[in-house]
C-alpha cells in the first residue's frame, strides 16, 4: 500500500459562480417587491378595512354662539317731475327689485333685519327721463344717508351706503 494522493478541489468555473449567485439575487428582487406591495396596499386601502380602529376621542357638540341682531327701518325715494325710469334698489333681505318705470314722487319702505356687528348695504339706482331734475334720497331709521340729483335727461345715477 502506498500513501494515498489527495487531489485539491476543482477550481470553479465563471458559470458555477453566476449559478451559486442568483438564487440569491432572485431572492432579494422578491422581497423588494413584496416590501413596495405593502408599502402601496397600506396607503391605498382605507383604513376601516386594516382591522380595528381605535377609538378617537368625540369632541363635544357646539352649541351656536346667540347671535344678537338688530332692525332697520330703510326708505327710498325718487323726486322729480317726469317720473323714473329702470329703477333698481336692494330690498328687504337684500334682494334686488326692479321696476322698468314709476311716477314721481316713488318711495319704496322696508325693514332689513341682520347681525348687529354687519354693515348694511342700501342701494337704489334710476335713469332721469328728463326734462328736469330727478332725485334720489336713502333715509335709515329716519336719518338720511344719502341724496343725490341729476338733471341731464337719459342720465343714470344712484344713490348708495
Amino acid at each position: 500500500m502506498g500513501v494515498p494522493i489527495v487531489t485539491p478541489p476543482a477550481t470553479p468555473t465563471e458559470r458555477d459562480r453566476q449559478s451559486r449567485c442568483r438564487p440569491a439575487g432572485n431572492v432579494i428582487v422578491v422581497l423588494g417587491v413584496i416590501a413596495a406591495a405593502v408599502a402601496v396596499t397600506s396607503y391605498v386601502v382605507p383604513r376601516s378595512t386594516r382591522g380595528p380602529v381605535r377609538d378617537e376621542p368625540v369632541a363635544a357638540p357646539v352649541a351656536p354662539a346667540a347671535v344678537s341682531t338688530v332692525s332697520h327701518s330703510v326708505v327710498y325715494e325718487l323726486l322729480g317731475a317726469n317720473g323714473a325710469r329702470n329703477v333698481t334698489y336692494s330690498g328687504a333681505k337684500a334682494a334686488l327689485a326692479q321696476l322698468a318705470e314709476v311716477a314721481t314722487p316713488w318711495s319704496a319702505a322696508f325693514t332689513r333685519t341682520g347681525p348687529a356687528d354687519r354693515t348694511e348695504f342700501y342701494s337704489i339706482a334710476a335713469q332721469n327721463p328728463g326734462p328736469g331734475e330727478l332725485r334720489c334720497r336713502i333715509s335709515v331709521d329716519g336719518v338720511v344717508l344719502a341724496d343725490k340729483t341729476v338733471s341731464e335727461p337719459g342720465r343714470q345715477f344712484s344713490c348708495a351706503v
